[in-house]
């Protein structure tokens, strides 16, 4: 059985549908997904781009889209063939003690950020930052879009510390987004009464919160009200937005048009992967309102700032970035993490995000030290 068949599920497409999208029968299409059998009739690369393109349209993300047509990993049917490109994105990797010692490091250069001088400022980064911070003065729809390990969550932290550090007369309103999913068969959906409940919450914890949709409607406008003309702001954020229903991304349109004369009551923040993107496509009929009034950021690969991004965080640990790390060692790392588009224009496809530049490196200093190597070297890099 191919990845094809998970990334299938995972993006709701029927196999029937893709059979209409490519123009061949549903009993090949199957024959596809389990076994790996292509149709003998039609040119097997061409129908590897017209997949690629139709799931690259409906979401899919640049790692699912790498891997399409390998094995998945628990297929039996023997295939010799090892998936490099399911191996590309390394777990977790810890930084071993012995590593710390061999390189002279008392703290983990690629860990978690303490304080906001660790975030490496790029174009993208810089946009974002300012965007956010935009919502600190006046009201804003935003969506920060980008993959899993792109540095979102990170920006949001940037923004929260920032509040907090100056003391700012803003409320940010989280709701907890445990189990969500856009819909109740995997999960559970956040529906815009649970938004409201969340926000009522969180402006005035002493209130009791009313139990039809009509009252709780108004009690959360009369709540945000009262908050705004005491002088205070607010901001809702929402993680994992792509989990987000279409229904309750349509509510949240309601929720920004909130005001109190020419005041906007409430900014809203979502931070998502590439999924919220194609939920707020703009060829989507159902969510054009929504889409008319949201601004999309999307977070891109560092692959032109990736020295400078290697070198930051290794300053910040207090080393220099040929200290531990060979010149050539970066050119290894920006190839081992680019793949060979599939599709049409022939594009490569990056995954140079801060997650996946951290593991691959830190898996190569640990090497290194095991080894005695004094610099991470381009033949390191290629053998973890």
């Amino acid at each position: 059985m191919l990845m094809l068949n998970t990334a299938l599920e995972n993006l709701h497409i029927t196999r029937k549908t893709l059979a209409d999208e490519i123009g061949i029968s549903r009993s090949a299409v199957s024959a596809i997904c389990n076994h790996g059998n292509w149709p003998a009739s039609r040119d097997r690369k061409e129908l590897q781009q017209r997949i690629a393109e139709l799931l690259q349209e409906r979401g899919a993300s640049a790692l699912t889209l790498a891997s399409l047509f390998d094995p998945a990993p628990n297929d039996q049917e023997g295939n010799a063939a090892s998936p490099k490109e399911n191996d590309m994105l390394l777990r977790k990797q810890p930084l071993y003690p012995a590593t710390k010692r061999h390189f002279q490091l008392f703290t983990d250069p690629f860990g978690e950020l303490t304080d906001a001088a660790q975030v490496y400022d790029t174009p993208d980064v810089r946009y974002v930052r300012a965007a956010l911070a935009q919502t600190i003065n006046s009201e804003r729809f935003i969506a920060v879009v980008g993959e899993s390990g792109a540095g979102k969550s990170t920006l949001r932290r940037d923004l929260l510390d920032r509040i907090n550090r100056e003391a700012l007369p803003i409320t940010v309103i989280e709701p907890y987004v445990l189990g969500l999913e856009d819909n109740d068969k995997k999960g559970k959906t956040l529906k815009a009464s649970d938004i409201a409940a969340a926000i009522i919450r969180t402006v005035d914890p002493q209130a009791r919160i009313c139990q039809t949709a009509e009252a709780r409607y108004a009690q959360l406008h009369r709540v945000l009200r009262e908050s705004r003309r005491a002088g205070n702001r607010h901001i809702l954020i929402i993680e994992e937005a792509h989990g987000l229903s279409i229904p309750t991304l349509k509510h949240l349109k309601r929720f920004y048009e909130l005001e109190d004369g020419f005041n906007r009551l409430l900014s809203i923040v979502l931070i998502g992967q590439t999924e919220l993107s194609q939920k707020l496509a703009e060829n989507r009929s159902d969510v054009r309102e929504v889409v008319q009034r949201i601004e999309m950021i999307t977070l891109e690969p560092l692959d032109n700032n990736l020295e400078g991004y290697l070198a930051h965080r290794l300053t910040s640990a207090g080393k220099q970035l040929t200290d531990v790390v060979d010149p050539a060692a970066i050119d290894a790392l920006r190839a081992k993490l680019t793949v060979p588009s599939r599709d049409r224009a022939g594009r490569s496809i990056s995954l140079l995000y801060p997650l996946a530049i951290g593991n691959q490196l830190i898996a190569a200093m640990n090497m290194a030290a095991d080894i005695g190597a004094p610099t991470v070297t381009a033949d390191i890099v290629k053998a973890v």
